[in-house]
């Protein structure tokens, strides 16, 4: 029997933990801030005297500045060392935090989280990067876990915290959260992760990269935003910074194929592994994200039910993605992502098909069921696509890769939000989750273009020769 025909059986480096467990404390600060936040805009308008419109930037403006900043993520690795680029960042973060918390406007609040943005641009892909380079090719699936670790615990405990802070106490203890878990984050990184050696040559910035990349990015994202209300897409507000933001990008693509040293390797799309896993994941931003602005607001709206008890219906999602998270990376590494990534989401949608029926009367019990079941086919989604996209990809290309497939899945996010949006604000719940589960069903047919068993071997047997 061949090594690749050999189950896997190599298991974590305690080094490899040891810096995923660095990491991960300090990126959870970034994932709680998102989802706390989301629970709080009305009272944020109502205490800051400010309209829904404006209040809306505090999401917007920080969604924004997450986009500009993830692609500088790879040439500041290249450039400065994980270790800076992390302690740099996490100490924006914890600044934009502190800032959030006194500020004194609607404008200063939008501005300070604008700051917290950009240190959260940089954090989740530089988190990546580095666990999975330490990685080196060997276990992927179950160094994922641990990658995928922030993402799972933020759609759990998030809510619930944001609406205990909103009912209990003020709104400015909802970025006070964050501080402890940016400064224990600074601390441990300091301590415990090794400093990368001063590399021999600097590398060059691509500012026409940058130029092109960020604008246009921000411009899609902005006009995703804008698409909620009741005009949906077809309003100039929309319209403008979509078609200026495509064109934007289409410049920078054009552009990153003719340069050698590109902002953002797209040419790594050409590779089935980084191809098939930021399909996907686009995919998965709809059933993930857009999904989780119609839940909370369906038991707040269709239900009668309170923030704090809105963020409380919802944990049992939170459980479900927990517990599939044990088996899903394990899996991954044995039999590829194929296989796993489609049962998630055949999963998420046949637990979504009830809320499509769902209503103020349907037993809260019976729905919480089908939640917990949902959030196993949402973790089974998330694990074995990140997994996928760095399979058989050298240490260089992991940092793009970890781009790559970062803003493909905020861009998913925020088109999922936006067109479920529309849809809730002109068709109802029903509506809106009937479309979720179909966006779940046409992931489906995507999967089978991800790696399954084979190529996750001989991937795997190709790194421990190198090791």
């Amino acid at each position: 029997m061949t090594t690749t025909d050999t189950p896997l059986d190599d298991k974590i480096d305690p080094q490899v933990l040891k810096t995923a467990m660095v990491l991960v404390v300090g990126a959870l600060a970034v994932v709680f801030d998102t989802t706390i936040v989301s629970v709080a805009l009305h009272q944020l308008a109502v205490d800051l005297h400010a309209s829904v419109t404006t209040i809306q930037w505090v999401m917007t403006g920080y969604l924004l500045a997450l986009g500009i900043a993830v692609p500088l993520s790879t040439w500041a690795l290249a450039r400065f060392g994980g270790k800076r680029v992390w302690m740099v960042s996490l100490a924006v973060f914890l600044i934009g935090s502190i800032g959030s918390s006194l500020a004194w406007s609607a404008g200063a609040l939008i501005g300070w989280r604008v700051l917290q943005g950009l240190g959260g641009g940089l954090m989740l892909p530089v988190m990546t990067t580095m666990i999975m380079q330490a990685a080196a090719g060997r276990a992927i699936g179950r160094t994922v876990t641990w990658v995928a670790l922030p993402a799972l615990l933020g759609p759990i405990l998030g809510p619930l915290v944001g609406g205990l802070i909103i009912s209990q106490l003020s709104w400015r203890y909802m970025f006070w959260v964050n501080v402890p878990f940016c400064l224990i984050g600074l601390f441990l990184a300091w301590r415990y992760l090794e400093k990368e050696p001063t590399p021999q040559q600097f590398p060059r910035l691509d500012v026409w990269g940058l130029v092109a990349f960020a604008p246009g990015i921000a411009c899609v994202i902005l006009a995703l935003s804008n698409a909620g209300g009741e005009a949906g897409f077809a309003h100039p507000d929309v319209l403008v910074p979509l078609t200026v933001g495509v064109v934007a990008l289409i410049v920078f693509a054009l552009h990153a194929l003719r340069t050698s040293a590109p902002l953002i390797d797209i040419r790594l799309l050409a590779t089935r592994s980084v191809g098939s896993s930021s399909t996907v994941m686009f995919l998965s931003g709809f059933a993930l994200y857009g999904a989780m602005l119609v839940l909370p607001l369906f038991y707040q709206e269709a239900r009668g039910a309170s923030a704090l008890t809105a963020g409380i219906m919802l944990v049992p999602q939170g459980i479900g993605t927990l517990l599939s998270r044990q088996i899903a990376g394990p899996l991954t590494d044995t039999i590829g992502a194929r296989m796993i990534a489609t049962v998630g989401f055949l999963i998420t949608a046949a637990a979504t098909i009830p809320f499509c029926f769902a209503d103020a009367h349907s037993n809260a019990w019976v729905l919480a069921a089908f939640l917990v079941v949902r959030g196993i086919g949402l973790g089974a989604i998330t694990m074995p696509v990140m997994t996928a996209s760095y399979v058989g990809l050298g240490r260089d290309a992991i940092a793009h890769s970890s781009v790559l497939t970062r803003t493909t899945q905020q861009l998913g996010g925020s088109f999922g939000t936006a067109v479920l949006a529309v849809l809730l604000t002109s068709q109802g719940f029903h509506a809106a989750f009937w479309w979720a589960t179909g966006f779940a069903l046409a992931a489906t047919v995507l999967c089978v273009w991800l790696p399954g068993r084979k190529e996750v071997l001989e991937a795997a047997a190709a790194a421990r020769r190198s090791a």
